[in-house]
């Protein structure tokens, strides 16, 4: 899920991984992708997008170990800036506005690609 406000994306930063990525995860029984996205955009940051959310594509890309192909729908909003409060969890440690220029460590090529894409 890639949330935009002016020329930022929001990321999390996933305890897991130790990596920033965007917002995401697996679609629960009964939901829609949108659906999904719009959750697991609300549980990891706290955020919810202005209006609807765009579908802008899907990914296909391999997981190690093995590798055993994985796809994803990436899907687009609009954020108005309000300050949401967050709350660290068990997934999630942090989240930022990335504006897809500044240097940032540990970050995910993959998300910082589709972020590029959803723009």
């Amino acid at each position: 899920m890639a949330l935009w406000h002016g020329e930022r994306v929001l990321l999390a930063f996933n305890r897991f991984r130790e990596a920033w990525e965007l917002p995401g995860g697996r679609i629960d029984p009964g939901e829609t992708p949108r659906e999904a996205a719009a959750r697991e955009l609300r549980e990891e940051t706290g955020h919810v997008p202005d209006g609807q959310l765009r579908f802008t594509g899907f990914a296909r890309f391999a997981l190690a170990p093995g590798p055993r192909a994985e796809y994803g729908a990436l899907f687009t909003g609009r954020a108005d800036g309000v300050s949401r409060p967050f709350r660290p969890n068990d997934e999630i440690a942090a989240i930022r506005w990335w504006d897809l220029r500044e240097p940032l460590l540990s970050l995910q090529p993959l998300d910082a690609y589709l972020a590029g894409l959803s723009r």
